[in-house]
């Protein structure tokens, strides 16, 4: 079942990219005790999600925290070498880059979509979401092929 608002975050492992390499953090851990903007892309240097949305987290990220965000994130079925690229081609400091490389995080939230038509295999869905505690507050998933209601922009509006 999709999750929703209202629903705690499940337990799964992530990979969290840091200066010193890849390190594995559980959903548990990572999300507990305090406010998080997670927003989840189908893939590291596609194009809308490196033109539109980790740009515009960048961009917002001031504007997040000033609303009571402590962490932003974004997390992709990419490997943690991946989204370690692809934040720093993009300047993304502030952004803590979440690598889901078997889609364990999408599969378990129900939150996937079907990439092999583009070579990419199963993959996240598009969305930007407000967790409290390890708890969703606010779930923005986008129709396929589009970029609205999971941009920063949105989001802000919606705190």
């Amino acid at each position: 079942m999709t999750i929703s608002v209202g629903d705690k975050l499940p337990s799964v492992k992530l990979v969290k990219v840091t200066a010193d390499g890849p390190d594995t953090v559980s959903t548990d851990d990572f999300f507990s005790g305090r406010t998080v903007a997670l927003f989840a892309v189908p893939g590291a240097f596609t194009p809308t999600c490196s033109a539109k949305h980790l740009p515009g987290f960048v961009e917002k990220n001031d504007d997040l925290k000033a609303k009571g965000v402590d962490e932003i994130a974004c997390v992709s079925v990419n490997d943690a070498f991946v989204m370690g690229a692809w934040a720093k081609s993009a300047d993304a400091d502030g952004i803590t880059m979440l690598a889901d490389g078997n889609g364990d995080f999408a599969k378990a939230i129900d939150l996937t979509m079907d990439g092999s038509g583009f070579g990419m295999g199963t993959r996240s869905q598009r969305y930007s979401m407000i967790v409290e505690d390890g708890v969703v507050k606010q779930l923005n998933v986008e129709a396929p092929g589009e970029f609205k209601v999971s941009s920063a922009e949105h989001l802000l509006t919606e705190m």
